[in-house]
Protein backbone atom coordinates (compact mmCIF):
# COMPACT_ATOMS: atom_id res chain seq x y z
CA UNK A 1 0.00 0.00 0.00
CA UNK A 2 2.87 2.83 0.88
CA UNK A 3 4.22 1.65 -2.68
CA UNK A 4 0.97 2.13 -3.95
CA UNK A 5 0.03 6.03 -2.13
CA UNK A 6 3.86 6.80 -3.03
CA UNK A 7 3.67 5.66 -6.84
CA UNK A 8 0.21 8.37 -6.78
CA UNK A 9 2.03 10.84 -4.86
CA UNK A 10 4.97 10.85 -7.30
CA UNK A 11 2.75 10.67 -10.28
CA UNK A 12 0.68 13.58 -9.19
CA UNK A 13 4.01 15.58 -8.62
CA UNK A 14 4.99 15.08 -11.83
CA UNK A 15 1.91 15.84 -13.75
CA UNK A 16 1.57 19.27 -11.80
CA UNK A 17 5.18 20.02 -12.30
CA UNK A 18 4.50 19.16 -15.97
CA UNK A 19 1.68 21.78 -16.21
CA UNK A 20 3.37 24.01 -14.26
CA UNK A 21 6.17 23.91 -16.59
CA UNK A 22 3.99 23.92 -19.90
CA UNK A 23 1.86 27.50 -18.58
CA UNK A 24 5.44 28.80 -17.34
CA UNK A 25 7.17 28.28 -20.97
CA UNK A 26 4.53 27.47 -23.55
CA UNK A 27 4.41 25.47 -26.22
CA UNK A 28 7.81 26.24 -27.47
CA UNK A 29 8.65 27.62 -30.96
CA UNK A 30 8.90 24.88 -33.85
CA UNK A 31 12.57 24.98 -35.19
CA UNK A 32 14.25 22.62 -37.76
CA UNK A 33 15.01 20.39 -34.78
CA UNK A 34 11.68 19.78 -33.25
CA UNK A 35 10.17 21.74 -30.78
CA UNK A 36 11.50 23.96 -28.48
CA UNK A 37 11.27 26.28 -25.53
CA UNK A 38 10.73 29.91 -25.34
CA UNK A 39 10.51 32.68 -27.34
CA UNK A 40 12.37 32.80 -30.98
CA UNK A 41 14.85 35.05 -31.67
CA UNK A 42 17.04 35.80 -34.80
CA UNK A 43 20.51 35.43 -34.59
CA UNK A 44 20.15 38.23 -37.37
CA UNK A 45 19.61 41.57 -35.49
CA UNK A 46 17.29 44.12 -36.41
CA UNK A 47 17.89 46.99 -37.71
CA UNK A 48 15.99 50.36 -36.97
CA UNK A 49 13.63 51.12 -39.50
CA UNK A 50 13.24 54.96 -39.60
CA UNK A 51 10.47 56.53 -41.36
CA UNK A 52 11.16 58.48 -44.78
CA UNK A 53 10.89 62.04 -44.69
CA UNK A 54 8.21 62.93 -47.35
CA UNK A 55 10.03 64.40 -50.66
CA UNK A 56 9.58 67.95 -50.95
CA UNK A 57 6.67 69.20 -53.67
CA UNK A 58 7.76 70.30 -56.74
CA UNK A 59 6.79 73.39 -58.16
CA UNK A 60 4.18 71.85 -60.69
CA UNK A 61 2.49 69.13 -57.83
CA UNK A 62 2.36 72.72 -55.69
CA UNK A 63 0.36 74.89 -57.93
CA UNK A 64 -1.57 71.55 -59.27
CA UNK A 65 -3.00 71.26 -56.34
CA UNK A 66 -3.87 74.36 -55.50
CA UNK A 67 -5.20 75.62 -59.18
CA UNK A 68 -8.68 73.85 -58.89
CA UNK A 69 -8.98 76.62 -55.35
CA UNK A 70 -7.96 79.73 -56.97
CA UNK A 71 -9.86 78.83 -60.21
CA UNK A 72 -13.06 78.71 -58.37
CA UNK A 73 -12.31 81.13 -56.20
CA UNK A 74 -11.03 83.67 -59.32
CA UNK A 75 -14.11 82.26 -61.45
CA UNK A 76 -11.70 81.55 -64.57
CA UNK A 77 -12.56 79.98 -67.58
CA UNK A 78 -10.11 77.11 -69.17
CA UNK A 79 -7.87 79.09 -70.84
CA UNK A 80 -6.96 81.40 -68.33
CA UNK A 81 -6.79 78.95 -65.88
CA UNK A 82 -3.78 77.30 -68.10
CA UNK A 83 -2.24 80.77 -68.38
CA UNK A 84 -1.69 81.42 -64.76
CA UNK A 85 -1.41 77.89 -63.86
CA UNK A 86 1.59 77.77 -66.59
CA UNK A 87 3.05 81.36 -64.91
CA UNK A 88 2.99 80.24 -61.56
CA UNK A 89 4.48 77.05 -62.48
CA UNK A 90 7.16 78.81 -63.92
CA UNK A 91 8.16 81.24 -61.07
CA UNK A 92 7.76 79.42 -58.32
CA UNK A 93 10.47 77.07 -59.96
CA UNK A 94 12.57 79.96 -59.96
CA UNK A 95 12.07 80.98 -56.15
CA UNK A 96 12.40 76.97 -55.00
CA UNK A 97 15.60 77.26 -57.51
CA UNK A 98 16.88 80.68 -55.28
CA UNK A 99 16.24 79.62 -52.02
CA UNK A 100 18.23 76.72 -52.55
CA UNK A 101 21.25 78.75 -53.45
CA UNK A 102 21.13 80.03 -49.93
CA UNK A 103 21.95 83.45 -50.61
CA UNK A 104 22.36 86.57 -48.39
CA UNK A 105 19.41 88.20 -47.39
CA UNK A 106 19.70 91.34 -48.79
CA UNK A 107 20.66 89.00 -52.47
CA UNK A 108 17.71 87.08 -51.59
CA UNK A 109 14.85 89.73 -51.23
CA UNK A 110 16.27 91.78 -54.27
CA UNK A 111 16.08 88.24 -55.74
CA UNK A 112 12.77 87.34 -55.31
CA UNK A 113 11.36 91.05 -56.21
CA UNK A 114 13.14 90.42 -59.82
CA UNK A 115 10.91 87.27 -60.02
CA UNK A 116 7.36 88.85 -58.80
CA UNK A 117 7.89 91.53 -61.10
CA UNK A 118 8.30 89.60 -64.12
CA UNK A 119 5.74 87.15 -63.06
CA UNK A 120 3.55 90.34 -62.42
CA UNK A 121 3.89 91.56 -66.39
CA UNK A 122 3.60 87.97 -67.26
CA UNK A 123 0.35 87.75 -65.78
CA UNK A 124 -1.24 90.86 -66.78
CA UNK A 125 -0.17 90.20 -70.08
CA UNK A 126 -1.56 86.85 -70.20
CA UNK A 127 -5.11 87.76 -67.95
CA UNK A 128 -7.63 89.81 -68.29
CA UNK A 129 -7.44 93.07 -66.04
CA UNK A 130 -10.23 91.97 -63.62
CA UNK A 131 -8.86 88.78 -62.77
CA UNK A 132 -5.53 90.32 -62.51
CA UNK A 133 -6.38 92.17 -60.08
CA UNK A 134 -8.71 89.81 -58.52
CA UNK A 135 -5.49 87.63 -58.09
CA UNK A 136 -3.06 90.25 -57.24
CA UNK A 137 -5.90 90.96 -53.75
CA UNK A 138 -6.12 87.15 -53.68
CA UNK A 139 -2.43 86.63 -53.05
CA UNK A 140 -2.65 89.57 -50.41
CA UNK A 141 -5.63 88.03 -48.83
CA UNK A 142 -4.61 84.57 -48.76
CA UNK A 143 -6.87 81.97 -50.59
CA UNK A 144 -8.80 80.58 -47.18
CA UNK A 145 -9.98 84.38 -46.24
CA UNK A 146 -11.16 84.56 -50.23
CA UNK A 147 -13.23 81.58 -49.94
CA UNK A 148 -15.19 82.95 -47.23
CA UNK A 149 -16.06 86.06 -48.54
CA UNK A 150 -17.04 83.85 -51.85
CA UNK A 151 -19.69 81.72 -49.95
CA UNK A 152 -20.80 84.66 -47.84
CA UNK A 153 -21.87 86.62 -51.53
CA UNK A 154 -23.29 83.32 -52.66
CA UNK A 155 -25.09 83.07 -49.80
CA UNK A 156 -26.25 86.86 -49.78
CA UNK A 157 -27.49 86.76 -53.47
CA UNK A 158 -29.55 82.86 -52.44
CA UNK A 159 -31.26 84.98 -49.44
CA UNK A 160 -32.18 88.08 -51.45
CA UNK A 161 -33.36 85.65 -54.39
CA UNK A 162 -35.79 83.70 -51.80
CA UNK A 163 -37.06 87.06 -50.06
CA UNK A 164 -38.28 87.94 -53.74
Amino acid sequence: MKTNTRFLIAFFVLLLAGAELQAQYGYGRRNGYGYGYGRGRSAIPQADITPKEPEPKTAEEIVDGEMPKIATTLELNEFETAVLSSVLKKYLQKRMELRILELPPDKMREGMAKITEQQDEELKAGLPLEKYEAFVQLQKDGLQKAQKKQKKKKRKKKKSKDKE
